[in-house]
């Protein structure tokens, strides 16, 4: 974790340090610094993020409720371990989410296209050179890509659903990411299923869809392992 400078931490309103303090915890545990079935006290989190008790406790609830911690009031707290059977479910939800969004979208009256849509076209056609070239700012388009999609069928509930699921699972989706060759295939085929949709092809829309999401699934899986496997050896060897 990293350290905070104890001065600027003084000047900060304590929800703004329950705030940050929230977005390093939940960044340890994204970049595997602090590895699934860690465990740790208030009281280090504290020392180590030169702040009191009190918005370092929030933040720790924070997480917990969100499915990232797990509490023993007797022995502190514990970064939970992965389960990737669950990721599995919340993916299958996802993908009924979806396609049922790409139904109603394929249905719509004719002449009328969601704004959301065009948007998403603006992005998702633009030439290589004209891409964000971080890994990190291309995960966040990829989310939103798939939220906008949902939310332009105008049902509210499933935006929400959908939304929920995308905060559970985004610590593992975001590592799609990491590697060129899946940037640019999330180009090209979310590129695919737009044009599908607009020209209401639904089936294929629907078929370029799933497999879309079952490819970055698998990726995922994989790339989780191989990051948890390096960073279990880094933190024998820093024992050693």
């Amino acid at each position: 974790m990293q350290l905070v400078d104890p001065i600027k931490r003084g000047k900060e309103r304590p929800e703004n340090l329950a705030e940050r303090i929230y977005g390093q915890l939940k960044d340890d545990i994204s970049e595997f610094r602090l590895l699934p079935g860690d465990r740790f006290s208030e009281g280090e989190v504290a020392e180590r993020m030169a702040a009191s008790r009190t918005p370092v406790r929030q933040a720790l609830y924070r997480l917990e409720r969100e499915g990232y911690l797990e509490v023993y009031f007797r022995s502190g707290w514990q970064v939970k371990p992965f389960d990737f059977h669950h990721f599995e479910e919340l993916y299958d939800v996802r993908i009924v989410l979806e396609l049922a969004a790409v139904r109603r979208l394929c249905d719509r009256p004719a002449g009328e296209t969601p704004e959301q849509l065009e948007e998403l076209r603006h992005i998702w056609t633009a030439p290589p050179e004209q891409r964000p070239p971080e890994g990190r700012e291309v995960s966040l388009l990829d989310e939103r890509f798939h939220c906008q999609l949902v939310e332009a069928t105008g049902n509210r509930e499933m935006a929400r659903l959908h939304r929920e699921i995308s905060e559970k699972i985004r610590i593992v989706r975001r590592l799609d990411f990491t590697k060129t060759p899946r940037v640019e295939a999330t180009y090209e085929e979310h590129a695919r299923i737009l044009g599908a949709i607009l020209s209401r092809r639904c089936e294929e829309a629907q078929l370029l869809l799933k497999t879309h999401i079952e490819v970055s699934k698998a990726e995922v899986r994989k790339i989780t392992l191989h990051m948890l496997h390096n960073a279990r050896e880094r933190a024998v060897q820093a024992q050693g």
